[in-house]
């Protein structure tokens, strides 16, 4: 089944979403196509002041100058969205709402569950948007598309290279069910295993994974690599790099511990600092 219904995050707060980043998310909904909706939130600080604290700094002041400087990205996001999205007539409609800082990230997860794909552009160290990418992943029950603000923001996710990290686990296989309707159109799709990594992984296991998509009707590559000892995080930037990949297909993995997300490295890796797309699910 094709994608058809896509959500886009727009961040406002502190570093909004970079009309870069829009117009490619725009695009990637056309080259899929499918229907994209913008999200928007105005952030809502509440305060908790006093006489000395207004006298000072003024602080319930400063907090409306924040929630204004936040509406204003928000309309000027949802205004540069929508004419980039009706231009390629893909535009199916924007949301402008508020949530607290406490609640955004949950309420974009909300807004998810009932979307083929989320798209989560990330900005700036700053921005926050690894934790809606977070949030999302493990509280709406979709893929999340993780589009770095990096060279590859704009890599072809029709007719370029996708490459499936496959361990056997229970998430890889969510991962790669969720993406089956972008690697249909891809040009080439590898599988990816990591020996000497994990436990699990062995030789061999990718074949039922290749298998599974080449009954899909896409054509597919095994490819096995040795760890060797090394961080997961470099094995898997220099195999990307090698391959010139345009988009990585990923479990995410982690487990609410005191209701903090502890992830695992490669997934914590490829969330904050990949170089190209990263379809994640969980």
């Amino acid at each position: 089944m094709a994608m058809q219904d896509i959500l886009l995050h727009l961040d406002t707060y502190p570093e909004p979403t970079s009309d870069a980043a829009i117009d490619a998310a725009v695009d990637i909904s056309a080259r899929l196509g499918a229907q994209i909706t913008a999200l928007a939130l105005q952030i809502s600080i509440p305060v908790k002041s006093n006489i000395i604290a207004e006298r000072l700094i003024g602080l319930t002041g400063l907090a409306r100058e924040e929630e204004a400087r936040s509406l204003a990205a928000c309309h000027h996001g949802l205004e540069r969205f929508k004419g980039r999205a009706e231009a390629v007539g893909v535009f199916r409609g924007t949301l402008l709402e508020t949530a607290s800082l406490a609640d955004f990230a949950m309420h974009v997860a909300r807004r998810a569950r009932a979307r083929d794909l989320c798209i989560v552009p990330m900005g700036g160290s700053m921005d926050g948007q690894d934790g809606v990418v977070e949030t999302v992943i493990f509280n709406s029950g979709r893929p999340v598309l993780v589009m770095p603000n990096e060279v590859k923001a704009h890599a072809k996710l029709t007719g370029g290279v996708a490459v499936v990290a496959w361990d056997g686990s229970v998430a890889a296989a969510r991962a790669m069910a969720d993406a089956l309707p972008i690697l249909r159109g891809m040009r080439r799709v590898r599988v990816l295993t990591i020996l000497n990594e994990k436990a699990a992984p062995t030789p061999g296991l990718a074949q039922d994974a290749a298998r599974h998509l080449q009954a899909h009707g896409i054509e597919t590559a095994i490819d096995e690599v040795d760890a060797k000892g090394e961080f997961i995080s470099r094995v898997l930037d220099s195999y990307l790099g090698r391959t010139e990949a345009d988009l990585l297909v990923m479990g995410a993995y982690g487990h609410s511990r005191l209701r903090e997300l502890i992830l695992g490295g490669a997934t914590e890796h490829m969330l904050r600092r990949a170089q190209l797309p990263v379809l994640m699910s969980h």
